[in-house]
């Protein structure tokens, strides 16, 4: 059986907070997710709609952020769907929290 360390665990969660902070250092990036908030699901160009951004620079943008999962996608012809991941968010919350916390 392959059990993982402690220190194994907490690198990886580390790591994976590093990754959404990453992904949420970008301004765009932040509206992106407060738009998506507002609404179940939206699709790139509805983003593209709003952020008055070519649309090419919304994808970049929103797969940045499902791959640090913090936006959910899903393939939906001929439209694919984005939404906010509010798991992940609020374990980002927590995390924060916890950083916090042990530092000061």
């Amino acid at each position: 059986m392959n059990m993982l360390s402690p220190d194994t665990t907490m690198d990886a969660a580390r790591r994976q907070l590093a990754l959404r902070f990453a992904a949420l250092s970008h301004p765009v990036r932040i509206e992106i997710l407060q738009h998506l908030a507002l609404h179940d699901a939206c699709c790139c160009g509805d983003v593209v709609q709003r952020l008055d951004l070519a649309q090419s620079t919304i994808s970049q943008h929103l797969k940045v952020l499902v791959e640090a999962g913090l936006v959910s996608y899903r393939p939906d012809r001929p439209r694919s769907r984005y939404s906010v991941n509010r798991e992940a968010l609020a374990a980002l919350s927590d995390s924060v929290a916890s950083l916090v916390k042990s530092c000061c």
